[in-house]
């Protein structure tokens, strides 16, 4: 019996470390050096008394403000697509936090919904993310709850190609215009004639490599229909060796194959855990719109998905795979 509690308590070692099944919740505005302060949500387990709380035309049940449980945190960074927010993926962040995670996601400054004055600028999402680790780690008031040894990260569209980046890939942005030649009409070729071809150009052809900003602190990422995938190439992406869980939505419209996932797939020197979702759309990793939220977005095809594709149904699903991802690459060391 003896023998029996010691490898339980091993065990328990080997998982997140909080078993509170409560989540707070808070948003900070935090300094990013002589930039705008970026705003960021933090979700986080806690053993405070939850009720639903309204959430930018949705609710979440959450204990605002409330303290964190547990010790020896494991910490999830989150990094949106183009013209996104903090809450664009609500639902994975509280299946986190419900998980013993603290889930950290940052609002892009001048690529969000407000203001798209800098989306051409991909390059500095990384450096954002940077700061939102150190943040965490040496200001977060409930920083010594969380360990620095087991960070991860979960980025989508805009954001899964800053998670390639974080994670210690280079890309080529002088791919671009050849790609734009050939697929004038896609997403992000329209990006980047918004911004101005020519002007953009300019700026990437004096970009120094340490614009792209890695971070060994993270150790697993999960990406999801990552943006600018054919940018990097084998040599671009040499430089990630962390565990990816990788996923494409069948019918991406916005980032159609095989230019993107299926490109990061095939140039990751270790093959990724691939997902490929059947019927799915871009807009489907995002969680699912409330009605409210539904019609106040200007571009109805962002809360709208595929006949037959069912976009809770598959969150359920989709939420569990990368709360199951992060447990397995990020368990604690005994």
């Amino acid at each position: 019996m003896r023998l029996i509690g010691l490898f339980a308590a091993f065990l328990l070692l080997l998982a997140p470390a909080a078993r509170a099944s409560n989540v707070g919740f808070e948003e900070l505005q935090i300094t990013n050096g002589a930039g705008a302060p970026l705003t960021v949500g933090v979700w986080y387990p806690t053993e405070g008394s939850v009720s639903p709380q309204p959430f930018h035309l949705m609710t979440q049940t959450v204990a605002p403000g409330a303290p964190p449980a547990g010790e020896r945190l494991p910490l999830i960074v989150f990094s949106h697509g183009t013209g996104g927010w903090y809450g664009g993926h609500v639902d994975t962040a509280l299946a986190l936090a419900h998980a013993g995670f603290v889930v950290a996601a940052a609002t892009h400054t001048g690529d969000n919904y407000k203001d798209h004055s800098q989306a051409g600028l991909i390059w500095q999402r990384s450096a954002h993310i940077h700061r939102l680790i150190d943040y965490m780690l040496a200001e977060w008031p409930a920083r010594a709850r969380l360990d620095a040894s087991r960070i991860g990260m979960f980025g989508f569209s805009a954001g899964g190609f800053t998670t390639l980046v974080v994670t210690g890939g280079v890309p080529d942005l002088a791919r671009v215009p050849p790609h734009c030649q050939a697929h004038p009409d896609y997403f992000d070729c329209g990006v980047v004639k918004r911004f101005g071809s020519d002007a953009l150009l300019a700026l990437v052809a004096k970009l120094p490599p340490s614009v792209f900003v890695h971070d060994p602190r993270v150790r697993a990422a999960v990406v999801a229909a990552p943006a600018l995938g054919f940018s990097f190439g084998r040599e671009g992406l040499k430089g990630v060796t962390v565990p990816i869980q990788l996923w494409r939505a069948e019918n991406d419209h916005i980032l159609p194959a095989p230019e993107y996932a299926d490109a990061a797939r095939a140039d990751l020197p270790t093959p990724p855990e691939f997902h490929l979702v059947p019927n799915a759309d871009h807009f489907d990793f995002l969680a699912p719109c409330t009605p409210d939220l539904a019609r106040a977005i200007p571009d109805p095809e962002i809360c709208a998905s595929r006949p037959g594709f069912d976009r809770a149904a598959f969150h359920e699903r989709f939420d569990a795979s990368v709360v199951g991802f992060f447990q397995r690459t990020l368990a604690a060391s005994p």
